[in-house]
């Protein structure tokens, strides 16, 4: 008997044995998404943003969330901090002189990534050794997915400037698929930030931010009717629009965005479609603000994501089954 037949048969036994021993509610946590057929191919993604130690965001959501979806992380941290900067007073570590050693490093091992995402990235020091690290390691088939975090409620974040901002276009012009919230649009376009906004205002943001170059520009946080919020996106080679809203919960939890792009990436990465994999992702951040909200959690701890990747592994499983059947 092969060594893989018999780790194979020994996995699947334990597996067993652990199902019938937890209650059925905990059943779900033991699902592995499958490889899905003989050619299965898991897809890498380098991930640069910070890690924040303590408050759900950044690394701490896209390594944990991404890799629950059957694709292979690649952390590239920009900086650690003891908290995110919704806790006042964190202590930073900054390491900006490790970016580029360590894409040097891959790039002499013929490391090849399938998509490269970035968030946030917190000083212009750090925009610039992230550009070179992305030139060193894009290749021609490599997608740049950017969450250009830099601000929310019409106000840049703290220690962010206007050099930022003009850093930040430069990211967004690099990259197949952008995904700022309305702030941030605003912000890369040089547009007065409102409240209130028309459909048709938003679609005229919408082609403003694909003038500065990304093929799929996606608003974030926007509604399109009462008691609803979600995405509005554009794709430039055809000049189309799609929508995918779901249920506003009234709450502002710290991260819900790093969760929101990098469950859209995940299923995006997974073969999904755009709007089906941006649906997906608002439907599922939707359950999770929800869940957490009934789990009466500080909102600078975050979501409660832990408790929800068994629905979101349902959620992806069911749209790769739909998607083969529709081929």
């Amino acid at each position: 008997m092969g060594l893989k037949v018999l780790l194979m048969q020994n996995f699947q036994t334990a597996a067993k044995v652990l199902a019938y021993r937890l209650p059925h509610s905990a059943k779900p946590h033991l699902r592995i998404l499958p490889q899905r057929g003989e050619g299965f191919s898991m897809k890498r993604i380098l991930s640069i943003q910070d890690i924040s130690c303590l408050g759900r965001c950044s690394q701490t959501i896209a390594l944990p969330v991404l890799s629950s979806m059957g694709v292979e992380v690649t952390v590239l941290p920009t900086a650690v901090l003891s908290t995110h900067t919704g806790f006042p007073n964190p202590s930073v570590r900054d390491l900006s002189d490790l970016i580029v050693p360590a894409a040097e490093h891959w790039q002499r091992e013929g490391v090849q990534f399938d998509a490269i995402y970035t968030g946030y990235l917190g000083s212009a020091e750090v925009a610039d050794a992230v550009q070179e690290a992305i030139r060193l390691l894009r290749g021609v088939d490599t997608r740049m997915f950017v969450d250009p975090v830099m601000g929310d409620h019409g106000r840049l974040y703290a220690r962010l400037d206007e050099d930022y901002v003009h850093l930040s276009e430069a990211f967004c012009g690099q990259a197949d698929v952008i995904v700022p919230n309305l702030t941030e649009a605003c912000l890369l376009t040089g547009t007065a930030y409102r409240e209130e906004w028309t459909e048709a205002e938003l679609r005229e943001l919408l082609r403003r931010l694909s003038g500065l170059g990304p093929e799929e520009p996606v608003l974030t946080g926007v509604s399109l009717s009462a008691g609803r919020t979600g995405v509005l996106g554009y794709r430039r080679s055809g000049g189309t629009y799609f929508a995918c809203q779901s249920q506003r919960i009234p709450a502002a939890f710290h991260g819900t965005g790093d969760l929101f792009a990098s469950v859209a990436l995940g299923a995006l990465m997974r073969g999904l479609p755009d709007k089906k994999a941006f649906q997906m992702a608002a439907d599922y951040t939707a359950l999770t603000i929800a869940r957490t909200v009934r789990d009466g959690t500080e909102e600078r701890f975050g979501v409660n994501f832990e408790e929800t990747l068994p629905e979101l592994h349902r959620m992806l499983e069911a749209g790769l089954n739909q998607q083969e059947n529709a081929v």
